[in-house]
């Protein structure tokens, strides 16, 4: 368990724009660990947590593409029923708000991944890890 930083870009909602994202991300060697998109009628929000964010706000500042980053938890836990409910309920616990969380598991995988945006993620690091 880590805080780690997240990108958020905004593109503009079209045909190939992730894959251009992911291709100038795979040109400069850089790993997406965990992605996540909404959508609205003309942009769209693709946040990622990648494997060296200083190189990829570079690589899309580059190309013009407006980012923002912003400190995440990334936590690697057990892939089972109540694990996620557990996290939350001693976040609320300790008053500390989830802005957003992301996450794909495969079915048969003993851990999992899990990126949460919480109000104060020195404080949520503290509470998980205690």
């Amino acid at each position: 368990m880590e805080i780690t930083k997240q990108l958020a870009l905004f593109l503009e909602n079209r045909p190939g724009m992730l894959a251009r994202v992911c291709d100038a991300l795979s040109a400069a060697n850089i790993n997406i660990y965990a992605i996540s998109t909404s959508d609205t009628v003309d942009h769209a929000v693709v946040r990622m947590v990648v494997s060296d964010p200083q190189k990829a706000m570079y690589v899309f500042e580059e190309h013009g593409t407006l980012v923002v980053e912003d400190d995440v938890l990334m936590v690697s836990g057990d892939n089972k029923p109540g694990s996620l409910a557990k996290m939350a309920r001693r976040l609320a616990d300790a008053k500390i708000n989830i802005e957003y969380t992301y996450c794909a598991t495969p079915p048969d995988a003993k851990k999992g991944l899990v990126i949460l945006r919480v109000s104060d993620p020195k404080k949520a690091l503290k509470v998980l890890n205690s």
